[in-house]
């Protein structure tokens, strides 16, 4: 099977005619494609037959409603030879892998006009590994002007009919992300798998922090399917926010109340390009950008749990994970050193954390959830009514560091996850609390997260389902900001949170709930996908 060379792909674009494929290198057949057809996938009307050379061999081609199927054509067997008695292969793809499909051409340097016909290209988007997509192409090779422009026809006709596929994205690149690279990482490759999709871009380069908040709180997004976001996890989540906020003003609802959220209208794109990839990691099971391009390109969407955060019954933001105590402390001492690398950044604010290490002292009240087997097992056993009603739970103490996660947060230093077990969209949060103890035993906890060893194994660290939770520091005091390196300009009254990587200061309690699949993200790990739906109930 012949598979494409990107360089030869991206080039052959360039030329201009929507209809040109470029040249292909010929190999064999990849052990990628299924030998045998599964019966699910046969099933459907024939479309198309006809005859194509693929690689080196002709081959009968069928096209179905569901895959294209194709085998060599075997030579007539003279009688009593059995040399010749050889057992057909059959190959397929199934045609949803199918993201584009092109006309081949052959072009020369004396040639004018769209060239000499050779076939035509299929832009394929195969499952590599667990998690990881991959972008490859088929060449179907005929020199019949009439029998390609047929099939052609017929592929373009198939490709029209994924309604669910993006044809016009509105895409926000911070060129500040990790050491600069996102535009690189753009422009190489996200925009031409993009543009051989077909798929309009509108793109905006922010120039300062809050620039893709302010721009999608007046732009027209109406012509667009979806957005994306080439960045870290900053730059996504506050895009995410700026949809969920674009969504409540849309509704007609107080922006400034978290209560009851509307969903975001359009669904979000996330190509990681930042130092941490929380968000684009989670969702795909690994930070790769042809996946996270791919998942775009195809149209897989997977429904997404948001929590609000908001103090004093006003909203601060829509978000995904949380953290105060020591992590907010590292994420304020990192932002002060952003003359740094990302990882020496991280490194430095890391192990001053740990050297100035001390507690919060706060009060922790939350909304345990159940899950809905363990629900309608209490319904069975006809438990009090009461069961099904608010019985808000509270610690207080101190605590080293208090986590809130609506989504598993998976990352380099984390592969398991900073909440293992918490999904995309199971409608909990998990609530992880370290309570006071010694430097040793604390930094103990923190290397379990980045090898296979249960990292909440340990005495001090408590852990919660929950729906919702507030957060109340008992030292309103606050603390010196250059004691502990926050900004220069914060109010010695306030305390750091990270939230979803960016730095957050609150003077007061803070509340966090959840609303859950409040928003769609284009992809989902094959994990999240093909899991059962698990939702919890909060008691």
């Amino acid at each position: 099977m012949p598979w494409g060379r990107r360089g030869g792909r991206v080039s052959a674009l360039e030329s201009g005619s929507e209809e040109e494929a470029p040249p292909a290198a010929a190999a064999g057949p990849s052990a990628l494609w299924a030998s045998q057809l599964q019966p699910e996938v046969a099933a459907g009307q024939i479309l198309l037959q006809g005859i194509f050379k693929i690689g080196k061999s002709s081959c009968d081609v069928v096209l179905g409603e569901r895959a294209l199927r194709w085998w060599p054509i075997q030579p007539e067997r003279p009688a009593g030879d059995s040399k010749y008695d050889v057992q057909r292969k059959e190959e397929f793809i199934e045609v949803k892998d199918i993201f584009s499909v092109k006309l081949k051409r052959r072009y020369s340097a004396k040639q004018q006009g769209n060239g000499t016909l050779l076939g035509i290209t299929l832009f394929i988007c195969l499952k590599k590994d667990q998690n990881k997509l991959k972008d490859s192409t088929l060449d179907l090779i005929n020199l019949s002007e009439d029998h390609c422009d047929v099939w052609f026809k017929q592929f373009k006709k198939i490709l029209a009919g994924f309604s669910n596929r993006p044809k016009s994205l509105k895409v926000i690149l911070n060129p500040q992300s990790h050491k600069k690279e996102a535009t690189q990482v753009y422009y190489e490759k996200v925009e031409p798998l993009l543009r051989i999709a077909g798929i309009k871009t509108d793109l905006t380069i922010t120039e300062y922090e809050g620039h893709a908040l302010a721009l999608l709180k007046d732009c027209e997004l109406q012509e667009f399917d979806g957005v994306v976001c080439v960045g870290g996890d900053g730059s996504a989540s506050e895009v995410a926010h700026a949809l969920l906020l674009r969504a409540q003003r849309n509704a007609g609802k107080e922006t400034g109340s978290p209560l009851n959220p509307v969903r975001a209208q359009l669904p979000l794109g996330l190509i990681p390009a930042g130092s941490t990839n929380v968000l684009a990691h989670s969702l795909h099971g690994i930070p790769h950008v042809v996946t996270a391009t791919l998942h775009i390109i195809m149209g897989h969407t997977q429904p997404v749990d948001v929590c609000t955060f908001s103090t004093t019954g006003k909203l601060l933001r829509f978000g995904f994970s949380a953290m105060f105590g020591f992590g907010g402390r590292t994420l304020a001492l990192a932002e002060k050193n952003r003359w740094m690398s990302p990882n020496q950044r991280r490194d430095f604010a890391v192990m001053k954390a740990l050297a100035k290490l001390k507690p919060e002292d706060c009060e922790i009240a939350f909304l345990p959830c159940i899950s809905s087997h363990d629900l309608q097992e209490r319904k069975a056993e006809g438990s009090p009514k009461s069961a099904g009603s608010d019985q808000w739970q509270t610690i207080q103490g101190q605590f080293l560091n208090v986590s809130i996660m609506a989504i598993p947060c998976l990352c380099s230093v984390a592969p398991r996850g900073l909440a293992p077990t918490t999904r995309l969209n199971n409608g909990s949060m998990a609530l992880i609390i370290a309570r006071n103890t010694s430097r040793p035993e604390f930094i103990k906890h923190l290397k379990r997260y980045a090898s296979v060893k249960n990292q909440f194994n340990f005495p001090f660290v408590e852990t919660y389902t929950v729906g919702e939770v507030k957060v109340r520091p008992r030292n309103l005091s606050g603390y010196d900001p250059e004691d502990d390196g926050r900004h220069a300009a914060a109010s010695e009254n306030s305390f750091p949170w990270n939230i979803d990587g960016d730095l957050m200061e609150a003077t007061s309690e803070v509340h966090i709930k959840l609303h859950p699949r409040l928003i769609k993200l284009y992809g989902g790990s094959m994990e999240e996908r093909n899991d059962p739906q698990v939702t919890c109930n909060c008691l």
